[in-house]
């Protein structure tokens, strides 16, 4: 694993199980936790306390990333999120990152794993793209505190499918018979830290590829070095960046 830098001071803004997991792995090597905030302190969450830290991130909930977001960019810190279910407005906060000259790195999943897992779909859905004859689908399994559906992951993997196979329109959270379509099947069974797989299917073979998530200490070690990787950085970024692949 590349390093996860030298000691840090690091704003957690989000404190629920996710949150714990990244104060555990970011003490474990070296690094200060100065700020966390959760639904209990939010009024900490101010540009003053944020100016203390090197980086923030953020991992709370859909409602509340984007304002989250901004402070900590009105602030001149770095934040990393990897918060789901807010991407439709994922362009405007890009936007108000570029207008305020801030640096922001926004990943579905931080997972390293994960984020080769995406390269390997990429490169598989290239490949199979002429290959009509199979029917392709997408599940996800997370435990039932998830509060979006489908996963934040699961719809990169799908965008990934879809920007390398132009026979496929869009995709959706159901079954789908349509020929245009790429089907997400969301499940919620506990405990299930997540596990997303991408089938291709025909009668006469079937190909998958599948990541399992052990605990939530991948994404931990993700984020880590992600806020490492954007320590005084100014700009957009991705864990493609990240991981230079």
């Amino acid at each position: 694993m590349a390093s996860t830098g030298e000691g840090m001071k690091i704003a957690l803004v989000g404190y629920g199980k996710m949150g714990k997991a990244i104060e555990a792995f970011a003490m474990q090597k070296g690094h200060q936790i100065l700020l966390r905030i959760s639904s209990q302190n939010l009024a900490e969450l101010t540009v003053e306390n944020l100016q203390q830290c090197d980086v923030a991130i953020e991992c709370s909930n859909p409602h509340s990333a984007p304002d989250n977001i901004k402070t900590c960019i009105r602030a001149g810190i770095p934040v990393i999120c990897g918060s789901t279910g807010w991407l439709a407005q994922l362009d405007e906060i890009r936007q108000y990152c570029q207008e305020h000259k801030g640096g922001f790195l926004y990943a579905s999943n931080f997972s390293i794993g994960v984020n080769i897992f995406f390269e390997l779909n990429r490169k598989l859905a290239a490949l199979m793209a002429s290959q009509t004859e199979y029917k392709l689908s997408i599940e996800e399994i997370h435990h039932t505190g998830k509060k979006d559906a489908p996963s934040g992951t699961a719809i990169s993997i799908a965008e990934g499918i879809l920007e390398n196979n132009k026979n496929l329109v869009n995709w959706v959270n159901h079954s789908t018979e349509d020929a245009k379509e790429l089907p997400i099947i969301s499940k919620r069974i506990d405990p299930a830290p997540g596990t997303h797989s991408v089938s291709y299917r025909s009668a006469v073979d079937d190909i998958e590829i599948t990541h399992t998530a052990h605990n939530r200490d991948g994404f931990a070690a993700g984020a880590v070095l992600a806020a490492a990787f954007m320590k005084g950085k100014k700009g957009l970024f991705t864990m493609k960046d990240v991981l230079g692949i």
